[in-house]
């Protein structure tokens, strides 16, 4: 586990001690002021904070000082523009797979419990993780290779599977943060429900669309029961891949139609849960479209879903242009061909695909896969060999903080639920995304994407700060407008 502890992020506000200390003392000299609650602190908003991971891993999410706004435009220059309103932050995670959950639980007490506090709770050196987005039966991740659903023989409902290790791990993360957001997601419906009669591959017969969409309410029902609650469903994991492990066709028409039976379902059942189309790559924006289009006046379907494995992030602009959210909610990191080069390719990619420019174009969650996996990347059934890899890696009873924990960290620790995305003028080497928090503080992501050392300004209301990003850092800065 990495040994550096960050400083909580400062709040760049006095106190209210410290206001009615100044107070006091301008009154001693014959001036008095009444205090005030959490006053602006004047030296604060002459800079920004700054905090850094390296390529090379000799520096992790560390806190590496304060900049003052004091430097004029470089020729490389960052503009800030908080006119330039974007989309909301939701938030950033992971899936708590059957595969996580096992290998979490096993840890020893006091193991686990530091774990969870450092994926969890934005405290000392913990990232603050809030999205949570959860498999529905078997998927390709799961503790040992027997594939379920929640109804395998029609009329015996039950989620007890998950109530061994999932949700147990889910709950203790909840204890470390409340508010956490989930996501439900089923990688196939039963295989009495589909034309195969298979889990794995095949596809939902129409006959059974009531029954899927009565199994899909129960889930959530199930879920809710535990003090889950999955604001937002997808309907199928990739409906584009059939494969040997869990999972189900469905065409955009064939979703669209699903869906109608679906929405009248959770709309006879009280619930208010949201859905999201697709839940696949980027490659294929159309998908999505086509279902809008299908589905038009349905409220509670809010946008779709994508993941990184195909297709470039730009392609989500499409459904943003139809007034229609981005949830990106899949990408597994894995190791590169030089294991060695595996942290700093990760932190790479991860910083400018999965971040910045899914962000940019119009997302406002950022979720990794796996949240925990062993160090031959499993246990699983699927596709991934040994390459795999999660948040953290656990092997035994030893816990490593991968690239992804360090990706996501430089997000979650600092930019709030309901952070606004604003402006930030785009550059090829530094990108970067910035956003504004609802108390106003701003914070920029900055990933140097070139091969060399980088120079450059970030401007902000005429005043500019200067700093010097190594090849492949990662870096969050917080200032106070």
């Amino acid at each position: 586990m990495s040994t550096h502890a960050p400083r909580r992020r400062p709040r760049t506000r006095g106190t209210k001690a410290t206001v009615l200390a100044a107070a006091l003392t301008l009154t001693g000299t014959g001036i008095a002021y009444g205090v005030q609650d959490e006053a602006p602190s004047p030296a604060a908003a002459e800079q920004a904070q700054v905090w850094i991971t390296t390529a090379d891993g000799s520096s992790k999410l560390s806190d590496a000082g304060a900049v003052p706004f004091t430097g004029s435009p470089q020729p490389t220059d960052i503009a800030v523009d908080p006119s330039d309103t974007g989309q909301q932050f939701t938030g950033a995670g992971a899936s708590v797979t059957e595969a996580s959950a096992h290998l979490i639980e096993q840890l020893p007490d006091g193991t686990r419990d530091s774990l969870l506090q450092g994926l969890f709770s934005r405290d000392g050196d913990g990232i603050g993780l809030n999205y949570l987005r959860q498999p529905l039966g078997s998927s390709d991740f799961n503790a040992d290779g027997n594939f379920t659903s929640y109804e395998d023989t029609q009329g015996s409902f039950s989620i007890d599977r998950d109530k061994q290790e999932t949700i147990p791990v889910i709950k203790q993360a909840q204890a470390v943060n409340s508010s956490i957001r989930f996501m439900g997601t089923p990688w196939s419906a039963p295989a009495w429900m589909k034309t195969s009669n298979d889990l794995s591959g095949g596809k939902l017969d129409p006959a059974h669309y009531q029954d899927y969409a009565d199994y899909l309410v129960k889930a959530i029902e199930a879920y809710g029961a535990e003090g889950i609650d999955l604001t937002d469903l997808s309907v199928q994991n990739e409906p584009e891949l059939e494969t040997s492990y869990p999972s189900m066709g469905m065409t955009s028409s064939e979703q669209a139609d699903f869906l109608k039976v679906l929405d009248q379902a959770l709309t006879a059942s009280g619930l208010d849960t949201n859905l999201l189309a697709f839940d696949h790559n980027w490659d294929n924006p159309n998908y999505p479209l086509d279902v809008f289009d299908k589905t038009s006046g349905m409220s509670r379907l809010i946008g779709a879903a994508f993941h990184c494995y195909a297709g470039t992030p730009e392609a989500q602009q499409q459904v943003r242009d139809t007034g229609k959210r981005v949830f990106f909610t899949e990408c597994s990191g894995t190791d590169s061909e030089n294991g060695a080069d595996t942290f700093k390719d990760t932190l790479k990619w991860h910083a400018e695909n999965l971040v910045v420019r899914n962000i940019r174009a119009g997302g406002e969650t950022v979720v990794d896969w796996n949240l925990a996996l062993d160090q031959n990347g499993g246990p699983h059934q699927g596709n991934c060999g040994t390459s795999c890899n999660g948040v953290v890696e656990i092997a035994g009873d030893s816990v490593t903080r991968n690239a992804e924990f360090y990706t996501l960290g430089h997000l979650s620790k600092f930019v709030d639920v309901g952070a606004t995305r604003i402006g930030s003028s785009a550059d090829g080497t530094i990108q970067n995304v910035a956003f504004q928090n609802p108390d106003g503080e701003r914070v920029l992501y900055a990933v140097n994407s070139g091969t060399a050392e980088q120079e450059f300004s970030v401007t902000d209301d005429g005043r500019s700060l200067t700093y010097s990003l190594p090849a492949g850092a990662v870096a969050t800065f917080t200032w106070q407008p």
